[in-house]
């Protein structure tokens, strides 16, 4: 059933005229695929799914598509224009697996076998045994993989932020903290069925 509405909102996703919709079918594949992680006993990759694809890179597209003035007909233009291009790159990775998928098959070709240095821990869940791999022998790399992700969110936000702002919008926090009490409320006692002066 998981892999049934994976390939069904997979294929909504890209025929769904609505963009908006077309992220909400994405969604749905997600939640499904981390369904199927679940029953292989990754659970995991099953919160990954759900944390970071869902919660981050969907919720993204979905605010980006609905925030932006997108114009869908120039999209669709230049995806026309496109279209050879991308027909023969599919043509050339479809090729690639039919090719991949016959040498296998004919015996030409063997897959790597592991080498059993990565076993799960006995009495381990799935989670704990890929917490002690990541930080015991790939600690570094681990912590390489943040700095650079760090690094390239500094530069989106310093590249969002160059040039000079203009004052209109923007918080003047000496005159904040200056203002005085009685210059910023009046307090009033209006008596009983008499309004307020505005």
């Amino acid at each position: 059933m998981f892999a049934a509405f994976v390939i069904a909102s997979g294929a909504m996703t890209i025929f769904a005229r609505n963009p908006v919709h077309s992220v909400l079918w994405l969604i749905l594949a997600f939640f499904n695929a981390a369904g199927l992680m679940v029953l292989v006993g990754a659970e995991f990759l099953a919160m990954l799914l759900i944390v970071v694809y869902v919660g981050a890179v969907a919720v993204l597209f979905l605010f980006v598509v609905m925030m932006l003035n997108i114009d869908f007909a120039e999209l669709r233009a230049g995806f026309m224009k496109n279209a050879p291009l991308g027909v023969a790159i599919a043509a050339v990775l479809l090729a690639e697996l039919v090719l991949g998928i016959g040498a296998y098959r004919a015996g030409s070709l063997t897959l790597g076998t592991p080498l059993g240095d990565a076993a799960p821990m006995a009495g381990a869940s799935n989670t704990e045994s890929l917490g002690a791999l990541i930080y015991g022998p790939y600690v570094l790399l681990f912590e390489i993989a943040g700095l650079i992700l760090l690094v390239a969110m500094i530069g989106a936000i310093v590249l969002t932020h160059r040039g000079k702002r203009s004052e209109r919008g923007q918080q003047n926090i000496g005159k904040q903290v200056n203002r005085r009490p009685e210059d910023a409320t009046v307090m009033k006692q209006p008596t009983v069925g008499q309004g307020v002066e505005i």
